[in-house]
C-alpha cells in the first residue's frame, strides 16, 4: 500500500472463525483462521486445535498481530523449514490482515510433495480459508488528556464532539481532566483546535 504506517488509521482483520480445505496427491490440509488480539490467545488456538487433531502429522501456522502487523511468528511443525509456515504468513502480509492467526492441519497422503510443492499447497490451504473468512475493517484510535479551567468547559466539549472523539475518562473536581479516544487520522485537527484556547493544558497523546 502507499499509505505509511503512521498514516494508517484503520486496519483490517476478519470477524469470526473461518474454516477451508485442500488436497494435493492424496494430502489432505484443512485450514483455520481465527481472529486473534494477543500472542497468548493465537497459541491457545494452536494447542487446541494440535488437541483435536492429534493423529494429523503436521499443525503448521502463522500469526500478525498489531495494528501495523508487526508482530509475527510462524511454525513449519516438522515439515522442511520455510516450507509452511512462511508461506501461510505471506498470504496474510498479502491480503493486508492482522491480528489473525491461520492453522493448517496436514494429513499425509503416502506421496512425498517435495519443497516447491509443499509451499504451494500450504499457500493454497490459506488463500482457501482466507476467501471463506469475512474481512472487517477497524479504526485505529489515539488517546488524547486535556486540563482546563470550568470556564473552557463549553468549548472543549464542543470540540470534542465534533471531532468525533469518545470521553474514556473525566475528572471536574478541582479543575476539568478529559482521557479522549480519538480515530487517529483526526488527532492533529483536535489537537490544532484545543491549542487555540487560552488556559488549557494538552497532556499528551498515548
Amino acid at each position: 500500500m502507499s499509505t505509511s504506517p503512521e498514516s494508517r488509521d484503520t486496519y483490517y482483520t476478519i470477524s469470526a472463525k473461518a474454516e477451508a480445505q485442500y488436497s494435493e496427491k492424496r494430502s489432505k490440509f484443512l485450514a483455520f483462521a481465527f481472529p486473534v488480539e494477543t500472542e497468548a490467545e493465537a497459541l491457545e488456538r494452536v494447542a487446541a486445535l494440535r488437541q483435536e487433531y492429534y493423529d494429523a502429522r503436521h499443525v503448521c501456522w502463522a500469526y500478525r498481530l498489531g495494528h501495523e502487523g508487526e508482530r509475527t511468528r510462524s511454525n513449519d511443525d516438522g515439515e522442511p523449514s520455510g516450507t509452511a509456515g512462511k508461506p501461510i504468513l505471506g498470504q496474510l502480509v498479502s491480503a493486508d490482515l492482522t491480528n489473525i492467526i491461520v492453522l493448517v492441519v496436514r494429513y499425509f497422503g503416502g506421496i512425498k510433495l517435495g519443497t516447491s510443492g509443499l509451499i504451494e499447497a500450504y499457500r493454497e490451504a490459506t488463500i482457501a480459508v482466507l476467501a471463506e473468512a469475512e474481512t472487517l475493517e477497524c479504526v485505529i484510535e489515539e488517546e488524547l488528556s486535556v486540563a482546563f479551567g470550568y470556564g473552557l468547559m463549553g468549548e472543549v466539549m464542543r470540540a470534542v464532539k465534533d471531532s468525533g472523539a469518545r470521553v474514556l475518562e473525566q475528572d471536574l473536581r478541582e479543575s476539568c481532566r478529559l482521557r479522549l479516544s480519538i480515530r487517529r487520522g483526526d488527532v492533529a485537527a483536535l489537537r490544532a483546535r484545543l491549542e487555540r484556547l487560552y488556559g488549557l493544558e494538552l497532556l499528551g497523546s498515548e
